[in-house]
This record gives structure tokens, sequence and C-alpha cells, in this order.
């Protein structure tokens, strides 16, 4: 089987076994499935979960689109004109109820580039997932990037820090900064056949990593959701998200990939949380919790972090 129709079939399997999983840690909310065709070629599996016991809003999407490659792309990529493209992914976004449960981001993708005869001329694999808290609880910070080790170490010890730096460079507010979106995980992208390892390795690790985020991120869930808060909780929680709102719209390369390509708007804006607040330069307290976590929105050692 080709190395994209391994790919597709793996990517459907998971966004039903990721939201099974969510179904059942909310008791209450059911994902609702939306199938849609893009006019250029392919489509996808939207799935958007909301008013849960656990789950205020999330959605977990799947895509394989195909088709011309549009000019702003061509010229990012530096290829010829009438270049044509397949782009296959699974993407999701989780946005909890309880502010002490952490939102949570994941995706993998591969790409296949062809000329306007249609024979192939490149592809790579992207992904990568990374944990926003409100509240730190440090244990969750391990818990997280140390599944995420555990998946990588399998192939090599030295990718899980390789590309742990990169997200750590990646999810970032520039313009606030060089504010950290939360306290990252791992990401990678252009990761390409080489010499040193066959297309159906890199696929093997983009795979690995995929089966990991169930492992990741639901025990923290189950572990945070039942804890008490208040209006407090709530506010620092929609203040945050504000954040998490600036980086998507203005920085995330898949938003705005999918907004040049003619994308599906609701499933590209799914990633936005359903409240979010901006006040004015607002601090939080000294020695707060909330003042805690704004001291760890920097590159940490999550594995061995006391």
């Amino acid at each position: 089987m080709a190395i994209k129709d391994q790919f597709i079939s793996f990517i459907h399997g998971l966004q039903n076994d990721i939201c099974a999983a969510l179904e059942q840690i909310d008791g209450k909310a059911k994902f609702r499935e939306d199938k849609w065709v893009r006019e250029e070629g392919g489509g996808g599996i939207t799935r958007v979960i909301s008013g849960g016991n656990v789950f205020e809003k999330g959605g977990v999407n799947t895509s394989v689109v195909h088709g011309r490659l549009a000019p702003a792309m061509i010229k990012h990529f530096g290829v010829q004109e009438d270049c044509n493209f397949l782009a296959a992914g699974i993407s999701l976004v989780i946005h909890p109820l309880n502010p002490f449960v952490p939102t949570v981001h994941a995706n993998w993708r591969y790409f296949e580039l062809y000329d306007q005869n249609g024979t192939f001329i490149d592809s790579w694999f992207g992904g990568g997932a990374d944990l926003t808290p409100y509240y730190l609880f440090k244990e969750d910070g391990k818990h997280f990037h140390t599944t995420f080790k555990n998946a990588c170490d399998q192939f090599d010890t030295a990718l899980y820090p390789k590309y742990k730096k990169v997200c750590d460079e990646y999810f970032i507010n520039k313009h606030r900064g060089d504010e950290a979106r939360g306290i990252g995980g791992i990401f990678y992208d252009y990761l390409r056949p080489n010499a040193d390892q066959k297309a159906e390795d890199v696929l093997a690790f983009s795979m690995a990593n995929g089966n990991a985020f169930i492992q990741s991120y639901l025990p923290i869930v189950e572990k945070r959701k039942d804890l008490p808060y208040g209006q407090q909780h709530i506010d620092w929680q929609e203040y945050r998200r504000g954040r998490y709102v600036e980086f998507n719209l203005i920085h995330d390369r898949g938003t705005l990939f999918g907004l040049k390509t003619n994308g599906r708007i609701e499933s590209i804006l799914m990633s936005l949380p359903p409240r979010a607040r901006w006040e004015y330069d607002y601090h939080p307290a000294a020695g707060s919790a909330e003042a805690e976590l704004i001291e760890h929105l920097k590159p940490q050692d999550w594995i061995n972090i006391k």
C-alpha cells in the first residue's frame, strides 16, 4: 500500500479512537459529524463536541485534499507554477470546561507534491502535540512530555529534545514579547525520507506519536476534571484563551495554510475557544497561582521538573 494510503487509513482510525475516548470520559456530550467536500478536490470529516460535562468545546478533524497548488503556496515552497499537491492530516483542539484541565492541541499530517504532469516531486511529514494549562500542575507537564518522549525514544533518543526545542520555539506569541502559548510538547515539520530513513520509517514515527495522544492527555483530564472552581478561575481561563486565539489567528501555520488554500472556514476556525476575554494591561497578583503559570511559560525541563 502506498505511503499516502497508509497514512490516510491511520488518521481515520485515530480520529475514531480519540473521539470514542473523549466521549467516554465526558459521559454526556457526543461528537457531531460533518462530512464536507472541497470544490477543488478532496474533503474531510469534521467532528465537534460541545456542552459536555467535561469538554466545553472541541474538534477532531481529518481532511484529505488535493488539486492545484495556490499561488501563495507556490511562492512559499519555491516550486514551479502549475504544481499539484495532496495533503492529508488529522487536527484536534480540546477546550475543557474546568479551568484546572488544560487545553490540548495536536496534529499529524502528510504532504505530497507533483509537477503539472503528475510526476512525484517531493513529500514530507509534520505534526506534534502541545499542552496549554491555565493552572500549573508540574506532574501534568511531566506526564505529557514523558509520554511523547517515550514515543520518540523508540526511534532515536535524540528526537524528543530536538522536537521539544522546535515546539518551544514555535508556539510563541512573538507580538507579546516571546510569551509562550502553553508548556509545549513536541513539534516537527518537513520531515522527509532520506538516505538514513525510508518513508516507511517516518510514517511509523508519525503513527507512534499519534497513537501516544490518548495516553498523554486523558489521565490528566481524569485527575483534574472534578476539582472545584469559581468565577476567578473562569475569568483567568478566558483571559489565557485570548492568548490562544491570538496565536492561532496570527502565527499558526495550519490556520494560514487552510486560509490560503481555500480550506473550509468552519473547520479551520474550530480551534478557537467558545469564550475568551481581553483586559487592558492585566497582570496577575504576585505570588498567585496565576502568576506561577506565567513564570513557567518558557522552556522547561519537564521530564525532570521538581
